[in-house]
């Protein structure tokens, strides 16, 4: 039995450029740019480009893909700091929260390309990893009574889609501590 071989690094640079200016490209330009400004941004021929990504919506896909992880390291890493003590859950719920909406002002174009060519993963692996993070960091700030019992992981994506990420830096700030209470355990007690 023959193993596969591992791609050549220039191989694994070029797949790394392509996502990169790709990314770029559809946060300038939106999810209509050519393929062809995509492999001149990378500095690649097109050729090179659909030897990785045989569609734009494969390419699509991997950017969104990406993106998705970044998210879900960020969430586990928001955990982390909770369980080794360095974090508050609810510091690191909110911050984790503030992150993903100033990510989401960039990014905001391809995950509207993603839905616009209908590109879809196929690897849930890193939106379930997202999700369990976000689910413990919910976990322990109810159990240090600072978010509310019935605050869910689909109340935490719930904001991020009602996020005002075509809005200037301030009012996504003003955004962020107009929600926040609405998580806490404090603000609801008061309202009784």
């Amino acid at each position: 039995m023959t193993q596969a071989r591992a791609p050549r690094a220039d191989a694994v640079r070029n797949r790394k450029k392509i996502l990169t200016a790709a990314g770029e490209q559809i946060t300038a330009h939106g999810p209509d740019v050519g393929v062809d400004e995509i492999a001149a941004a990378a500095g690649v021929a097109v050729g090179t480009l659909y030897r990785h990504f045989p569609t734009k919506t494969d390419l699509i896909a991997a950017v969104v893909t990406e993106y998705v992880a970044r998210v879900a390291d960020d969430a586990e890493d928001a955990l982390a700091r909770v369980a080794d003590g360095t974090g508050r859950a609810l510091d690191e719920l909110t911050g984790f929260l503030g992150r993903v909406v100033e990510q989401s002002v960039t990014d905001r174009a391809v995950k509207a390309a993603a839905q616009t060519l209908g590109a879809e993963t196929g690897n849930h692996v890193d939106e379930d990893r997202a999700g369990s993070a976000v689910a413990g960091l919910i976990r322990a700030g109810q159990a240090d009574g600072d978010i509310h019992a019935d605050v869910t992981v689909n109340d935490i994506y719930l904001l991020f889609s009602t996020a005002p990420t075509d809005q200037p830096a301030a009012a996504r700030a003003r955004w962020l501590a107009l929600v926040t209470p609405g998580l806490t355990a404090q603000a609801r007690q008061s309202e009784s």
